[in-house]
């Protein structure tokens, strides 16, 4: 008797092969048969000739303290995610010490966005401090999906060095305590170790966040730990002094694969554009080199206030922004010399693509102005006789910063996006799911992917846009045991229809502990999500018990024990 018949199926098994028609039978959490299957089961699913494909894997998102609270994952599992990476960009939850974990919660706060009374209702009294003991309790609480964890340099950093992780270079002996609780977390199971120089990671008071503080030499003698154990990959935020060429020096020294952030159309972290970029990813990929740039099918939307104006605090003129509480923002923002230098900055004096976001801006919600919402923030200031960038600060200003705009910041102009979503040496990634959680939803990214560039546009085919989102990514990663559906392998699979897969429209909740809220995006078209053979969702709907035991497995070291 199996546990779960899946009849009427249009395989897509995430080797980017052709679909057939068939049936699948899972047992004991694996597929056991593909193709024909004798017997009955517990379960049968009709999939009315709709796609049974792998779960899709998600390589780039945040849940490293949502993940505490809300085992479900939510929402990267209604879009049909099975397998999720954490640890991105070098940020985590462990290793911290009890006395600084204050600066590890303000620091995701500022950085990704997060509400620190959230992130300290949710977190409670932790429950570990080490990277091994972080990695224990998440595996003794269990998860929906699939997790595998990254090491983040900058709770490393924290760990080892305090606050002054912020200010200054590590000692030799500080990066040798740092190689030995890098190995430390490989052994207990981590995918790799993960880093950042992006100029826009900025954490508490202002400061750039641990990780942007380390030399090179720091970075490649912890990935040096990875070349001498023989398992791990990097993944890295590029910035000033840590980008293509030094990818290529860590790479050739150490054997392991790099998967970088991001390669996106509109706006670029280090030098050139983002063609510039794609043509020397693919020399050192045609050099067999393992350095992968990641990219997203999704514009980058940006929804801000003032109080965390994450887009413009890269700008010189916003350094005390930065550090400043609540009331010295509202102070800065009433200055007329700041808003000559804003003015004037935006005014031609900034990057040409970050004017072109700029002017895209839209007003999503003015407390006590509904007729503002969803207008064009230039048009607005156009009627007023005013200056867009006044504007944006006379409405914070009058609403207490709870104002809030949506400003394209990359990736939206489509026909540029398009060669890099083809190019063979990127894989798709920076859903950032878990992150930025009041700013931008794209989690959504893998419904998007389907509904927008293969049944809208006809860029992918199915097959291919499922390779994509499952073997490709696994396989960057070092994922061993996911991404495609095969005999014996765990049953990991979603059930969607190609006719109506997609992402709804973006919503605003408030279902974060605090009554924090957060954006969320419904699926279309996912007809059932099954994680290690167990029926996760269907029809939109949970069909596990939240509080109780739920089927995600923890991939240590890229594959579950």
């Amino acid at each position: 008797m199996l546990d779960i018949k899946i009849t009427n199926a249009r395989i897509v098994d995430g080797s980017g092969g052709p679909s057939r028609m068939g049936e699948v039978g899972i047992s004991d959490g694996k597929i056991v048969a593909l193709g024909s299957v004798e017997g009955d089961a517990r379960k049968v699913i009709d999939a009315k000739g709709h796609v049974v494909a792998p779960g899709f894997v998600d390589i780039h998102t945040h849940y490293d303290a949502q993940v505490v609270w809300d085992r479900m994952m939510t929402i990267s599992p209604w879009h049909g995610v099975t397998t999720a990476v954490i640890g991105n960009c070098g940020f985590g939850v462990a290793p911290t010490r009890p006395d600084d974990r204050d600066l590890i919660i303000r620091t995701l706060e500022k950085v990704e966005g997060m509400s620190v009374d959230a992130l300290n209702a949710g977190l409670g009294d932790w429950g570990f401090e080490s990277f091994p003991e972080y990695m224990d309790a998440l595996e003794a609480q269990g998860t929906a999906i699939n997790l595998a964890v990254l090491f983040g340099h900058t709770p490393l950093r924290l760990y080892v060095m305090g606050v002054e992780a912020t200010e200054r270079a590590a000692t030799d002996d500080e990066i040798a305590t740092m190689r030995g609780l890098f190995a430390e977390g490989l052994e207990a199971g981590a995918l790799g170790f993960a880093t950042s120089k992006a100029v826009t990671h900025t954490g508490f008071e202002g400061r750039p966040v641990p990780s942007r503080l380390a030399t090179f030499e720091e970075i490649l003698s912890l990935a040096t730990v990875m070349g001498e154990q023989k398992t791990g990959l990097m993944q890295a935020t590029i910035g000033r002094d840590l980008f293509l060429d030094e990818f290529e020096t860590i790479t050739r020294a150490t054997g392991r694969p790099i998967s970088w952030t991001a390669l996106l159309a509109g706006v670029s972290l280090a030098e050139g554009d983002h063609m510039d970029q794609l043509r020397r990813s693919a020399e050192l990929s045609a050099q067999g080199l393992p350095i992968y740039p990641q990219v997203t099918p999704r514009a980058l939307m940006f929804e801000q206030q003032f109080s965390a104006p994450f887009i413009f605090e890269p700008m010189s003129i916003f350094r005390d922004v930065r550090g400043a509480d609540h009331e010295g923002k509202k102070r800065i923002y009433a200055d007329n010399a700041f808003r000559d230098a804003f003015r004037h900055k935006m005014d031609g004096n900034a990057k040409p693509t970050f004017i072109r976001s700029f002017e895209k801006t839209i007003i999503a919600d003015v407390p006590g102005a509904p007729e503002l919402s969803e207008r064009l923030l230039r048009d607005v200031a156009e009627e007023r006789g005013m200056a867009m960038t006044d504007l944006i600060l006379d409405l914070s200003l009058e609403t207490d910063l709870e104002a809030r705009f949506r400003m394209p910041v990359a990736n939206h102009e489509e026909d540029e996006v398009e060669p890099l979503l083809q190019d063979s040496s990127t894989v798709i990634g920076l859903s950032d799911a878990g992150a930025h959680a009041s700013q931008l939803c794209d989690a959504c990214l893998p419904t998007w992917l389907l509904g927008r560039w293969v049944r809208e546009k006809g860029v992918f085919s199915v097959e291919e846009a499922v390779r994509m989102l499952t073997s490709r990514p696994a396989e960057v990663f070092g994922i061993t045991d996911r991404g495609t559906l095969a005999e014996g392998r765990p049953a990991d699979i979603v059930i969607f229809d190609p006719e109506t897969v997609g992402s709804g429209p973006i919503q605003r909740v408030h279902d974060f502990p605090a009554g924090a809220d957060r954006l969320i995006a419904d699926a279309d078209g996912i007809d059932a999500v099954i994680v290690n053979g167990t029926l996760l969702r269907q029809s939109g709907t949970d069909m596990v018990d939240p509080a109780g035991a739920l089927p995600g497995k923890l991939l240590r070291n890229g594959h579950a024990a």
